[in-house]
């Protein structure tokens, strides 16, 4: 505990052992993709943009928008503004794996498509997405009041992850030159196993990069919290 005359002593940053091994293994990964695992007939060597393009996108949508969406309604519900800082955090990761999806996408589509963007339903809305996660993190940044801060960004944290199913269901909604899903589908993936061993072991990856990025974002939404209220403290007893 300080007093509100006393400065506010931070932690130093500590090196975080997890983001070192995460690295580590997204290396390897891409030592097993790039060297052992076969190369796609049709595609050639640009389909191996896939073992970091899938699972980013995966990551973004499916484990870091669908946390932050959880803990935006937990968080209207219980109040505890713990609940708010892994939404915010999980959003900014999910921000930084959203724009990764954006820029490999198009270096793949170049290849294959033979143009680096087209406005169909599931590029155009995962771009719409990115907007939204954006407008988010400005919003945060704009109010001051932490209490309405939490609550519209609860809302609009909410309203965003509507799209995750939209955005995976739109492939088969419209005519888009995405293809099916060939892991998330509702029969066995489409994969040959070596291919699916290398795409399983970058999911493996890189969620031990999501994770390490997390616990930073977290650490240091905590650490801007307690800043504030130092600051009330400091500004109260004057």
């Amino acid at each position: 505990m300080t007093s509100a005359s006393e400065p506010l002593a931070v932690a130093r940053p500590r090196r975080d052992i997890l983001l070192g091994v995460a690295i580590l293994a997204v290396a390897l990964v891409y030592v097993r993709a790039l060297a052992f695992t076969p190369i796609e007939a049709r595609q050639g060597a640009a389909q191996k943009i896939l073992y970091i393009h899938a699972t980013a996108a995966f990551i973004a949508l499916y484990v870091a928008f669908a946390l932050m969406a959880i803990s935006s309604i937990l968080y209207l519900w219980l109040k505890d503004e713990k609940l708010d800082r892994v939404a915010e955090s999980a959003a900014e990761v999910g921000l930084a794996f959203t724009t990764v999806v954006l820029l490999t996408g198009p270096l793949w589509g170049k290849t294959i498509w033979g143009a680096w963007w087209t406005w169909d339903a599931r590029l155009t809305s995962t771009l719409f997405l990115w907007f939204l996660i954006v407008a988010y993190s400005l919003l945060r940044g704009a109010v001051e009041d932490r209490g309405r801060r939490a609550r519209y960004s609860a809302v609009l944290g909410i309203l965003g992850a509507l799209l995750i199913p939209f955005i995976h269901m739109s492939v088969y909604l419209f005519r888009t030159l995405h293809p099916m899903p060939i892991v998330l589908k509702p029969e066995r993936p489409s994969l040959p196993p070596e291919m699916l061993r290398t795409l399983l072991f970058s999911f493996a990856a890189f969620v031990l990069v999501y994770v390490a990025l997390l616990r930073a974002r977290y650490a240091l939404a905590t650490e801007r919290t307690m800043l504030e209220e130092h600051e009330g403290q400091l500004s109260g007893g004057r």
